[in-house]
């Protein structure tokens, strides 16, 4: 006796097909959460399951962004709903830090700006990532130096200087998120960014940039806001005093 047809079948397919037609243009948010979930459900209906996320969460955004264990307490989201989620959320963050690598760091703002909220936003712990950029800020890499508690990543300046060294890298933007969202920086912060700068002009390394990354996007430069210079006309001062 034949097994009976999967009543969703046509459903998905005709999503699928939409999909490859249309790409995401056409697609609600609704669809896109269900058709994801399809992936790891072969047969069971998946879009009362994507309305609910929808619903819980706001939004796609929202949705890759929640933690595992809020996932998991939606009706109808099961473990491999949560996989499929989650890898295409981490696989995009990816393919966004690859895209990066070989450009220019100033020309190409906008797609790093991308990489940095996709990558630091609703991070629950302070992590410090470097961007190391060759003599023409081209982008060489991006490393995570530390990952922190609630309250602080521990930066240790020499173990940035030598990863700079091994890139062979003639500039640095340094980049950390402020869990709490707001982007004002604390004392430690500007502490740190200070030695840090002098440590880099010790070995002829220019620090272009530090960011810090709130919340909605918001984000404060040391640089726009003229703290760098500051510290490097220390530095110049110092050792020009010293002849």
């Amino acid at each position: 006796m034949s097994e009976p047809l999967n009543p969703q079948a046509g459903h998905r397919q005709r999503l699928r097909e939409k999909f490859l037609r249309d790409g995401l243009a056409k697609l609600t948010d609704e669809e896109v959460i269900e058709l994801l979930l399809t992936f790891g459900t072969p047969r069971r209906d998946c879009k009362q399951a994507a309305r609910t996320l929808l619903k819980v969460f706001g939004s796609i955004r929202s949705v890759f962004e929640a933690e595992v264990s809020e996932l998991s307490r939606i009706e109808g989201v099961g473990r491999n709903n949560i996989v499929a989620i989650k890898f295409i959320y981490q696989a995009a963050g990816r393919f966004l830090e690859q895209r990066l690598i070989g450009r220019d760091y100033l020309s190409s703002s906008k797609k790093v700006f991308e990489y940095l909220t996709h990558h630091f936003s609703n991070l629950k712990k302070e992590v410090f990532q470097v961007i190391y950029l060759d003599s023409a800020n081209g982008v060489l890499a991006l490393e995570d130096i530390s990952r922190g508690t609630v309250r602080g990543a521990h930066v240790h300046p020499r173990e940035v200087i030598e990863r700079a060294l091994n890139h062979q890298a003639a500039g640095m933007v340094f980049v950390h998120n402020h869990p709490s969202g707001k982007t004002q920086p604390s004392p430690d912060d500007f502490r740190m960014t200070r030695h840090l700068v002098h440590a880099a002009r010790l070995v002829e390394v220019n620090v272009l940039d530090h960011l810090i990354v709130g919340r909605l996007d918001r984000y404060y430069s040391f640089r726009d806001q003229g703290h760098l210079a500051r510290y490097e006309q220390e530095f110049n001062n110092y050792y020009n005093a010293r002849g």
